[in-house]
């Protein structure tokens, strides 16, 4: 009889080339690298996440590829393009526990049945670990960011262009251009 081990968080120090992954249902999850304009916008979210930091002196600004560590049944970790968490330092391990805000922005390889139900999973994952928002931002949608939550995980409210994007209840007072979201000079 040949016992099935599951991945580890150990293994996701081990991942080639310091390689995005999560562990999902035992396995170590590849995360393909993402284009430009995803990049972008996850890297606008953590500059603002980051002077708000800054200016309430409360929690830490998280940029892409970060771990953290949780203990779900089908999930280990998670590694968000940008998020916020309040909790311990952890050096150079993972951080403990889920973030308060995490923000998911669709690649390329993000838009069919599959992936989307991938990601309803991953929100639903997210709340499961204690996350208190979502976004699911969108570049190619009208519907550029859903904001879901624990106050509304089946409904989310919906930020598009010429708005500012909120994250009540994870993030008291903290808000953000979406417009942000496009480099203004391409």
């Amino acid at each position: 009889m040949v016992t099935k081990t599951s991945a580890t968080i150990e293994d996701l120090y081990q991942v080639p080339e310091n390689g995005k992954a999560e562990i999902v249902d035992g396995k170590v999850v590849m995360m393909s690298p993402t284009g430009d304009d995803p990049s972008f916008a996850a890297g606008e979210i953590f500059a603002s996440l980051r002077e708000y930091v800054r200016r309430k002196r409360v929690g830490r600004a998280v940029t892409d590829n970060t771990g953290f560590r949780v203990d779900l049944p089908n999930r280990k970790s998670f590694s968000p393009d940008a998020a916020f968490y309040v909790g311990p330092k952890a050096g150079m391990r993972f951080l403990e526990g889920a973030p308060r805000f995490a923000a998911e922005i669709r690649s390329e390889g993000d838009y069919s049945a599959t992936a989307e139900r991938k990601i309803k999973q991953k929100i639903a994952d997210y709340f499961a670990a204690g996350t208190l928002v979502v976004w699911d931002v969108d570049l190619l949608s009208v519907d550029v960011i859903r904001s879901y939550s624990t106050l509304n995980s089946d409904k989310p409210m919906i930020f598009r262009r010429g708005e500012r994007a909120k994250a009540e209840p994870a993030i008291p007072g903290w808000s953000m251009a979406v417009d942000d979201l496009f480099s203004e000079f391409n």
